[in-house]
């Protein structure tokens, strides 16, 4: 008899975070431009951790109570937030800036996200950057697993849909996907994979960014595997995953 698969569900909007197992599942946080991008990139180049939270005073108050190895970064509607130092471009975040540094992080949707889907399994974040780590980390797993789109403002959003796509595209065989979720966000992946920053710039996110001159960020934002990493959600921290 053949051994039942696990489930793969894709959740478009925090909105509907609600309606899905998040006890009994590994949730992927994605919010493509640019937190979880971002995040990988800081790890992958080096950072001690990231903390996410989910407001500005409190980012400041970390920072200070961590002292001069923490970074307070964060952006307020694609800008980087008033009263901090850094923003949310992985630009930001080379291997010289914040080696063995904390990253204390506050974004529009994505940290928001992260602290609904608390009670999970496992919670891990995902962008194109790191795509293959967390892919094969879900694969090695082989429990249920929900997709979670930060989306923008509850507004169902392009890129973090493409990359739920992205992800149900390469693991399907080996999940049941019984989720029109997640048959809509792979079939949108599907018909734009080969020319993904051209369809990017009908997104409302993309004419955001690149309104900030931004397309630099969109463009590394896009691109799978340049920070293969994986970030875990442990104890309020995100670390990368050995």
């Amino acid at each position: 008899m053949e051994q039942q698969k696990p489930t793969l569900e894709v959740c478009l909007s925090p909105a509907l975070l609600h309606l899905y197992d998040v006890k009994n599942s590994i949730v992927v946080i994605i919010d493509v431009l640019r937190a979880t991008s971002t995040i990988c990139t800081a790890l992958y180049n080096g950072a001690a951790k990231v903390i996410p939270v989910a407001s500005v005073p409190e980012c400041i108050s970390i920072g200070e109570a961590l002292g001069h190895d923490a970074i307070t970064a964060g952006e307020r509607d694609g800008q980087i937030a008033e009263g901090l130092l850094h923003g949310n471009s992985p630009f930001e975040y080379s291997r010289e800036f914040i080696q063995d540094k904390t990253l204390v992080l506050t974004t529009t949707n994505g940290t928001k996200l992260l602290h609904m889907a608390k009670d999970a399994i496992e919670i891990i974040t995902g962008s194109f950057p790191n795509l293959s780590a967390v892919c094969d980390y879900l694969l090695a797993q082989g429990k249920p697993v929900i997709l979670g789109c930060a989306a923008w403002k509850d507004r169902v959003n392009m890129e973090d849909t493409l990359f739920a796509g992205a992800v149900v595209s390469r693991l399907k065989e080996h999940f049941t996907i019984d989720d029109d979720s997640a048959v809509a966000a792979e079939a949108l992946y599907q018909i734009s994979k080969d020319n993904i920053h051209e369809v990017m710039k009908q997104a409302s996110h993309y004419r955001r960014l690149a309104k900030f001159g931004l397309e630099k960020d969109i463009r590394y934002c896009l691109t799978p595997d340049g920070a293969n990493v994986l970030p875990i959600f442990r104890n309020g921290e995100l670390v990368a995953a050995e």
